[in-house]
This record gives C-alpha cells, sequence and structure tokens, in this order.
C-alpha cells in the first residue's frame, strides 16, 4: 500500500540508534546510554509539590478536556514569565501544547506551504526539519560558531531567498550547547524584520546555563514577528507528561497566525489537563530546584568537556547551556561519524548519537552525549570512550 515519501524521510537519530543498543542488550551486554535528553531518565525528578499538584488535579476530577488553548491560569503565568525575559504579552497571547514538539509541528504546519525555505541552525534538533518537510518545505542550515556561541549573520543573509519564510533558533541550543548573546538575538531580528520573515525561537533550556546570565530573544523582540517554543520537560523536569507552548509577541504581523493556528489545536482537542497544574505549580512554587539542579549539571559538563578534550583524536568546543556536547571526531578511522557511532557501542556498550544525525552540512564528523548520569556512570563510560579512540589511534 502507498506510503507517502513525505513521511518515509522523517527520522530521528536520537531514537533511530536505540534499537542496535537494544539487540547488544539482548545478547547480554550493559549499555551506557547518552543519547536520550530526559533527566527524569537519569534521577532528576519534579519536587514533591509538584506531583502533588498532578495527583490533586486527578483528585479532583480535573480529568476531562481542558479548552484548547490551555487552562487560563496557567497561560497566564507563562506570560508573566515571558514578560520577565522581555516581552510584554498576556495570556491570550499564549497556547498550551502537547509538549514544544506539538507547538513546532503546528508553526510549521501554519507558515510552510510546498517548496518553502526555513533557515535552521546548524547543527539542529531533528524535528524541525522533519516537520518541515512533511509539509512540503525545505531545510536550510546555516553556520553557527560553537566556540563563541555565535550565528554566521553573513552566511544568514546569503541563504535567504524569495522561498524564505522564517529563522529558527534553538537558544541553548541541542545538540550544541551554543547560547546566543544579546547581540546575537539583535542582529538576527534585524535580518528578519529587513526580509519579512518569521522568528520562532526554542528556549526550552533557557534556565539552564552554565557561565553568563540567558538572554531570552524577547528582550530584543520590539513588536517583531516573534513566536517563542518553550515548555516544563527540560527545566521543569516534567518530560513524560507532555506540556509545552507556544508564545506570540505582541506584533501585527502576527495577526494571521493568531487567527489560524489556534484551529490546530482545537482539532486536536487539548494538552493533557491534569499535568497543566502541575505545570503550574512548577511555576508559581519554590525554584530552588531548579538552581541546585544547574549546579549539578555545570560540574557534569565541566568534567566531560574536560575529559574529552585530553583524548586523542577528538576535541570538544565548551557548551554553554542545555546538557550535551558536541565533540567532533578528528581523523575519523570509520566511513561516517554513524559508523562511528556504532562501533563504539559494539566494542565499548556506550551509545552516543552521530552527529549528522542533526544536519548533514555541520553535524557531520561530530557525535553528541549527554551529560545528565551520575559521576560515575560519566567517568566510567568516559573512560571506554577514551580506551575506543586509543586503541584506534595507536
Amino acid at each position: 500500500m502507498k506510503v507517502s515519501k513525505k513521511v518515509s524521510g522523517v527520522e530521528y537519530a536520537i531514537r533511530d540508534v536505540v534499537s542496535a543498543a537494544k539487540d547488544l542488550e539482548k545478547q547480554g551486554k550493559t549499555i551506557d546510554y547518552l543519547n536520550i535528553g530526559d533527566p527524569v531518565q537519569y534521577g532528576f525528578h519534579p519536587p514533591e509539590n509538584v506531583k502533588k499538584a498532578y495527583i490533586d488535579a486527578i483528585k479532583k476530577d480535573q480529568n476531562y478536556y481542558s479548552a484548547s488553548e490551555g487552562i487560563q491560569e496557567l497561560r497566564s503565568a507563562i506570560a508573566e514569565k515571558e514578560n520577565s525575559k522581555g516581552l510584554s504579552i498576556g495570556a491570550d497571547d499564549v497556547l498550551i501544547t502537547n509538549g514544544v514538539s506539538e507547538g513546532l509541528d503546528m508553526v510549521m504546519s501554519s507558515i510552510v506551504e510546498e517548496g518553502d525555505e526555513v533557515l535552521l541552525p546548524g547543527p539542529y534538533y531533528p524535528p524541525y526539519a522533519s516537520y518541515i518537510r512533511l509539509r512540503g518545505g525545505i531545510p536550510v542550515e546555516f553556520s553557527v560558531d560553537l566556540e563563541n556561541s555565535t550565528p554566521d549573520i553573513a552566511d544568514i543573509k546569503s541563504k535567504i531567498t524569495s522561498k524564505t519564510v522564517a529563522i529558527c533558533l534553538i537558544s541553548p541550543n541541542n545538540p550544541t550547547g551554543a547560547v546566543f548573546d544579546e547581540s546575537s538575538l539583535k542582529q538576527l531580528i534585524d535580518v528578519a524584520n529587513e526580509n519579512n520573515l518569521y522568528i520562532i525561537c526554542d528556549e526550552i533550556y533557557d534556565q539552564i546555563v552554565f557561565d553568563k546570565k540567558f538572554v531570552g530573544i524577547g528582550k530584543v523582540a520590539g513588536n517583531s514577528p516573534v513566536i517563542i517554543l518553550n515548555g516544563f520537560s527540560k527545566v521543569h523536569l516534567m518530560s513524560g507528561w507532555r506540556v509545552g507552548y507556544i508564545a506570540f509577541n505582541n506584533s501585527p504581523q502576527l495577526d494571521s497566525i493568531r487567527e489560524h493556528l489556534p484551529k490546530l489545536a482545537r482539532v486536536r482537542i487539548s494538552t493533557n489537563h491534569p499535568a497543566q497544574y502541575a505545570a503550574l505549580e512548577s511555576l508559581r512554587g519554590p525554584q530552588e530546584y531548579i538552581s541546585e539542579f544547574v549546579t549539578e549539571l555545570k560540574k557534569h559538563r565541566d568534567l566531560v568537556v574536560s575529559r574529552l578534550n585530553s583524548m586523542p583524536g577528538i576535541s570538544c568546543s565548551n557548551p554553554k547551556g542545555a546538557f550535551y556536547a558536541f565533540p567532533k571526531i578528528e581523523n575519523n578511522p570509520f566511513k561516517s561519524d554513524k559508523e562511528f557511532v556504532l562501533n563504539l557501542l559494539k566494542s565499548k556498550g556506550v551509545l552516543a548519537v552521530h552527529g549528522s544525525g542533526f544536519g548533514t552540512k555541520y553535524g557531520s564528523g561530530y557525535f553528541r552525549l549527554v551529560f545528565l548520569p551520575n559521576m560515575k556512570i560519566l567517568n566510567s563510560a568516559l573512560d571506554k570512550i577514551e580506551d575506543f579512540v586509543s586503541g584506534y589511534k595507536s
């Protein structure tokens, strides 16, 4: 039977590599999973007051379909959060989604038609390209200086055509940990305005930064057509509960999408209702658990980057945020970065993700690993990676 060419071309490298690891587990091999960016799977959990809010919502029978746009209290709290980062919006400018992925799907469905082009930071989080392609669009990667966490503005300008509809940003970035500063964000806003483009900014890791204070795009947005994607999976440790949101800047250029995109929310009925009360509590309740989480992650980041850079044939820029390292494979003896990753898995039982899974133009020749596991597991996995690269270098 027929299968759409668009869906048959969808890939998600982060989970696609798991099947090879599961096959090895069936053979009795122990695997160190460094592929999934899910804090909860590595022992970081939401605090008891947030769990209680979820349970209380269920006990109060708040288990029915919520409003398609989300509960009013949560939308108001999110507007307050985004305003603290520089926007000037209200609850009606926020739409609750089943994670950032659904929000991204809704946005791409609303702006991309056959042949349209969307600029993505190279390397990029895979669903961006997948949702663009599913709508008949073309993802176009632009260069980012990983050492300095700066987008290549000249490269972006050179890649804008009459078919370009949007520039996407992911800051802090998955998979590289790059965090754009205020100056870079302002330049990107200016480029978008000059070319009548949407700016779609994914800030899901906005509080997971290590060296400098995070600057959200809201601070420089003005009345530009900025659409923010964010959620509760990473910072608030609620990955399995699937709560995200879209926030529209107060811009007249967004009037049309603000009218039409919510139709997609109505078609899919609603977001997980009781989980929205947990999300509300995660914003309203004590925030100390977030700073404790980030303080611990910084120790993991420092260990991983130091160890990777001491290994022969490996170099790694210093991620400024999120919880990923994106080391470069120097003089790779294998035919591709995917072969490197699969051989590392078979030889040492360490599962990473091949860099080309995050875009072939700028991701090839790298691999991504998460540094969420505890220090003991991280050190053990790094020992195995070092043995692996030392073995083929000798």
